[in-house]
């Protein structure tokens, strides 16, 4: 699978959700949900770990990407994710990056290439 980049930096193709609805596995389904209630204390369900990735316009996207204002944002602006935005580093990042300081670096990546 080739390297997907949400807008806010997470890795589509590393997520549980978009690797086990791509190999339509429900083992996968299974465990991911499972993994994902502990880790985050919210009862996932098999049905809900389907996703084709953030940037899928009519297909699965996970539940909470219906709702989260950094894919509706970069939508809107049309980037290829939020480290081709201008208003980079905006708040809804900064806050996101303090729960996931990974996404920070992934982006801060893309943006080091785009100064070339």
């Amino acid at each position: 699978m080739n390297k997907i980049i949400a807008y806010c930096g997470l890795r589509c193709d590393e997520c549980g959700a978009n690797i086990a609805t791509q190999n339509d596995d429900d083992n996968m389904r299974k465990d991911t949900a499972e993994k994902w209630a502990n880790e985050y204390k919210h009862d996932f369900k098999i049905e809900d770990i389907n996703c084709d990735g953030c940037f899928s316009e009519n297909g699965r996207v996970f539940e909470y990407c219906t709702i989260c204002e950094i894919r509706k944002c970069g939508r809107e602006k049309g980037v290829t994710n939020c480290a081709y935005c201008e208003e980079y580093i905006c708040e809804k990042l900064d806050v996101f990056f303090q729960m996931v300081p990974a996404c920070k670096k992934t982006l801060e990546e893309i943006r080091k290439g785009l100064n070339k």
